[in-house]
């Protein structure tokens, strides 16, 4: 039932985004993107609103005592900003902060049907504890629990904090009560408004595909307008493989006074999906791979690919988040070694959603990658100065 529901869904899912970018032709995707682009204009309206209510403090915020730092995007998935809150995870850790990463476990395993439901027919709050992914210690729960970025986080950095929770307001608290964290990273946290104080905001920005296609929810990917940009003190340009004058300008027109920091995705090495073990990147040099995906963004994963000197000869793109089936690995594999391909390669993220398979005939690898400031370093060191030493 779980499994079909998740079919179904990503189904949807697939089908919303062709529209949306318009690989949909005909008179009902162009009214479709009709009504859409009028659901749009009210969210846009919704967005301001609930922003408005904030600021005039209709809508209270919660402040903790400890600094608060928010990373997210303006689009809806694919920026890259995974790496980066690991990046400044282990930047202020090794200066010295207690940090603790918040995160609301996208797709992560949800609780009972009927307990949800009976807390909303009866308006009960939540009083179950975050779940807690890593003490800083140990992982502790799997990937499905969790959900992918949060397993991820705590598996790079088994010496941080990492909570899931909807409320992290909550998980703030028990971030501090519990394990003595005074800083707080909210993964996707740019739209969290609820838990305020001693923040700083951090944008990533997509230097191939910046505002999307600039349509707001659901006609387009934006969450918020450009123009709220303005609350950020610090933009991450991801990606950057080509000029990004016009685009520093825009931002800089937007927000004179942020920090841009231009960074890329830089690959590490190979690691086998099921044995740990790691290769160096060379080894994809001139080999027929196979690459297997269920990201937002998977040309970006191919190219680099091709950029390492594979010869890419079959591609599987599922949508992003989706939970691999054993047999569907399988297919793949088959598919693959009919195209001579002598390895498949997939990403961490979608490492993490791999199921245990009864046979391997390729090896299956994941390529590990780190975020690599190309432009901005002293930016930001003077990000982490301040946020350490505020």
């Amino acid at each position: 039932m779980r499994e079909t529901l998740r079919s179904w869904t990503e189904s949807i899912e697939t089908f919303a985004l062709e529209v949306i970018f318009g690989q949909r032709k005909g008179k009902r995707a162009a009214l479709l993107r009709g009504l859409l682009y009028a659901v749009s204009r009210l969210f846009g309206v919704a967005v301001k609103t609930r922003r408005l209510l904030y600021e005039m403090r209709i809508l209270r915020d919660s402040t903790l005592g400890v600094q608060v730092i928010a990373v997210g995007n303006l689009t809806v998935g694919g920026t890259g900003k995974t790496p980066v809150v690991e990046k400044l995870a282990r930047e202020l850790r090794d200066q010295g902060r207690n940090v603790a990463i918040l995160s609301r476990g996208y797709r992560s395993k949800p609780e009972p049907f009927l307990k949800r439901l009976a807390n909303r027919a009866f308006l009960r709050k939540d009083k179950a504890p975050p779940r807690v992914v890593s003490d800083g210690k140990s992982l502790l729960l799997d990937s499905e629990t969790a959900g992918d970025e949060p397993y991820m986080l705590a598996s790079n950095l088994r010496d941080v904090v990492v909570l899931v929770d909807k409320d992290r307001v909550k998980s703030g608290l028990y971030a501090i009560e519990k394990f003595g964290c005074d800083t707080l990273l909210l993964d996707d946290g740019f739209q969290y408004w609820k838990l305020a104080g001693r923040r700083h905001d951090i944008v990533l920005v997509d230097c191939q595909q910046p505002f999307g296609n600039k349509h707001l929810l659901p006609r387009g990917t934006l969450r918020e307008p450009p123009s709220h940009l303005s609350r950020a003190s610090t933009i991450f340009i991801t990606k950057c493989n080509g000029d990004t004058s016009s685009l520093r300008a825009e931002i800089a027109r937007i927000n004179p006074s942020a920090r841009i920091i231009e960074c890329v995705h830089n690959p590490l090495y190979l690691e086998d999906v099921f044995t740990g073990e790691r290769f160096g990147l060379e080894l994809l040099n001139g080999r027929k791979v196979a690459s297997l995906s269920g990201i937002a963004q998977p040309e970006s994963f191919e190219q680099s690919l091709v950029k390492l000197g594979a010869e890419l000869v079959y591609s599987k793109r599922f949508a992003d988040h989706h939970r691999f089936t054993q047999q569907e690995v399988i297919n793949v594999i088959n598919r693959s070694k009919k195209r001579q391909a002598t390895m498949v390669v997939t990403t961490q993220k979608d490492a993490v959603r791999f199921p245990r398979l009864d046979r391997r005939d390729l090896p299956i690898c994941f390529i590990r990658v780190e975020i690599k400031i190309v432009r901005g370093a002293r930016d930001f060191q003077e990000c982490v100065r301040q946020i350490c030493f505020r």
